[in-house]
């Protein structure tokens, strides 16, 4: 296999492992009803209230809230279905990069900006909506690990683009 054919199968390989990811924390936010019931059951059912009491409390405090908000005020959900929405939406962007990673370097540079943008907005939104710092370090680390696999890509379409300077399009296999 040749620099290049590797490199494409590398860009390509960590594309698919972030629009994977992408997708699933974004189709997480249609059943949020749902999902933190479950999730408080297998707290309860695995004692993580004796071993986990502060995520315990707050899975439940969640958990009562947007029950609340689904039986009276089910229009606030519908802002969850947005979420889920965007990342979709932003996961089918990748394609350009999955595609020709060399003219379409760009997608991947503005994911790396939306990844360095959750730090601030988990830090200043966190606080002012009452939740806990310990969620909020869990919100950012998406924005720190995203980052990771799109940083590895970049490295890899710039090293592509040093071997390959012409910039005709490179068919998805």
């Amino acid at each position: 296999m040749s620099d290049r054919a590797a490199l494409l199968k590398g860009i390509r390989a960590w594309l698919v492992l972030f629009v994977v990811c992408l997708v699933l924390s974004g189709a997480t936010a249609f059943p949020l009803v749902h999902e933190l019931r479950w999730t408080e059951d297998l707290l309860r059912s695995l004692s993580g209230s004796d071993q986990l009491p502060a995520l315990t409390d707050w899975i439940e405090r969640v958990r009562r809230g947007v029950d609340t908000a689904d039986a009276d005020y089910p229009f606030l959900l519908y802002g969850t279905d947005w979420l889920a929405f965007a990342h979709l939406v932003i996961a089918v962007a990748f394609y350009g990069p999955y595609r020709d990673p060399v003219r379409n370097i760009w997608v991947v540079e503005f994911g790396m900006i939306a990844c360095a943008g959750i730090v601030p907005l988990a830090l200043v939104c966190g606080p002012i909506r009452g939740i806990p710092f310990w969620w909020t370090v869990i919100d950012m680390s998406f924005g720190v690990f995203g980052v990771i696999p799109l940083y590895v890509v970049r490295q890899k379409i710039k090293r592509l683009a040093a071997l390959a300077p012409d910039t005709a399009p490179v068919p998805a296999t």
